[in-house]
This record gives structure tokens, sequence and C-alpha cells, in this order.
């Protein structure tokens, strides 16, 4: 799914909302930052696989949707922080149910492969 549908009014809501959580590490990103805030080098270690290139690709897209704030402090070395907005709270809440369909489905999957 294309970047551009996050923002096409002519798509279903659902299509929207998928567009913005759409890659491999978005949803893992938004579940860690539901703890608290982070900063990047935390999350890389926390993603083992996740290259810091494509963190900060996932970080700036997230922000860009309004999900993540990314503060920096005027500290030497810049400290920076992501922590998720209001807006991407919203979007943790509501990920919630979808969420716990998958683990009910994984259940019933490992269900249905030991009786076969």
């Amino acid at each position: 799914m294309t970047r551009s549908r996050a923002q096409d009014p002519n798509v279903c809501g659902v299509t929207a909302a998928i567009a913005v959580i759409d890659g491999k590490w978005k949803t893992l990103v938004l579940w860690l930052l539901e703890e608290r805030p982070y900063r990047p080098g935390e999350l890389r270690r926390q993603v083992p696989g996740l290259t810091e290139k494509v963190l900060t690709q996932t970080l700036r897209e997230m922000e860009d949707d309004g999900l993540v704030r990314r503060e920096v402090h005027d500290v030497r070395p810049l400290k920076t922080v992501y922590s998720l907005t209001a807006f991407g709270r919203e979007l943790c809440e509501a990920l919630e149910p979808v969420s716990k369909w998958g683990y009910r489905r994984l259940e019933k999957l490992a269900h249905a492969q030991q009786a076969s």
C-alpha cells in the first residue's frame, strides 16, 4: 500500500488506517511507545533486526502522520526522544480489539495444527 493512500479522501476509513500502520515495524514501535517515551537507540535495542535507517524512516513517517512527537533536547550530545501523541494513543486504543482478535486467531490456528 502506498503512503498516498493514507491521505486519499476517497478511500474507506479502514484503508486509510491501515495505510498509516502499514509496514513491518510500525505496530511494534507504537506498542513500545505506548509504554513510555524512547530514544532511538533504545528502540533499536528493543527490536532486533530493525536498522537505524529503517527506524528513522519509520519514525519520520509516523511523525508526519501525527502519531509520534519528536523532542530534541539541547544538551551535548543532542538527546532525541520520541513519544506518542494523543492521536497515536487513540490509534493504539483502536488497535486493541484487532490485537485481541489476532491472538484468538493464533490460538485457533494452533489448535487446528495440533488436531491434524
